[in-house]
């Protein structure tokens, strides 16, 4: 279950911040009378980096405050609350990704740009593990968010497909690569706060497999076994798993193709 919830902060305050750089407004500036030490990029960059490096609880208010050499209330005054901190960083780095926008060059095929989207995802969880912690069941609503959702929806709608389908595809496409990398995401931050190899825990277990499996009661498991199908655990044998269900995804969208 994710630690934290993204969408929590005020709407109208958080929709100002996360779009600031498009639509500068009074409530991203620090009150007057006061010389900024600062901005909002520095506050949230400092934010990203402690997360990377020590983990989301590292970059807590205080944290980051202490890590820009400021006051904690300094840092209230460039943003309100860790609801909108936590926001903004999430929609800086779903920005990070080098997706095309309107009239820029793409890969050539539909599949060649779902594949930069997987590849672009990917990379950005293992950059910043701390993602796979946070629910973005209410998301933040930010130009990083946006411009994913517009890049996977225009490379659907080439398909054909109705309206409603393209959308229903270009869902589908974002819950699995999305829930995939953070997945494995959440497997290097788990071996990197433990200390302990995800191969070691299970040789701590072996004792399951000599003393309590019973293969009469889990014949399938036993079969594939015995047919060495579970693979080698490595992280080659991971991405066979991952690149076969998301070309059965694609598969299955595709075969709803327009002819013409």
């Amino acid at each position: 279950m994710a630690e934290r919830h993204s969408g929590g902060g005020p709407a109208d305050r958080t929709l100002a911040l996360l779009w600031r750089n498009q639509h500068p407004g009074p409530a991203t500036k620090p009150p007057l009378g006061r010389r900024p030490t600062l901005d909002l990029n520095t506050v949230v960059d400092a934010g990203i980096a402690l997360a990377d490096e020590k983990g989301l609880a590292a970059a807590s208010m205080n944290g980051v405050a202490k890590a820009l050499g400021v006051g904690t209330m300094t840092l209230y005054t460039y943003v309100p609350s860790k609801e909108e901190l936590l926001d903004l960083m999430v929609d800086q780095v779903l920005a990070e990704r080098a997706l095309p926008g309107p009239g820029e060059p793409r890969p050539a095929t539909w599949r060649d740009q779902i594949n930069l989207y997987s590849d672009q995802t990917r990379a950005m969880f293992r950059r910043h593990p701390w993602l796979a912690s946070i629910s973005t069941i209410r998301p933040p609503v930010g130009p990083g968010m946006l411009a994913a959702r517009e890049y996977l929806l225009s490379a659907c709608a080439v398909l054909g497909l109705s309206a409603r389908q393209t959308n229903t595809a270009a869902l589908a496409i974002t819950t699995y690569i999305d829930s995939a990398a953070g997945l494995e995401a959440e497997s290097e931050q788990l071996e990197r706060s433990t200390g302990q190899s995800h191969d070691a825990w299970w040789n701590e277990r072996y004792d399951l497999w000599e003393t309590y499996f019973d293969v009469e009661r889990h014949p399938t498991m036993t079969a594939i076994w015995n047919a060495e199908g579970y693979g080698d655990g490595t992280r080659e044998a991971a991405d066979e798993s991952y690149r076969f269900g998301l070309d059965r995804l694609l598969d299955g969208i595709e075969a709803l193709r327009d002819p013409g």
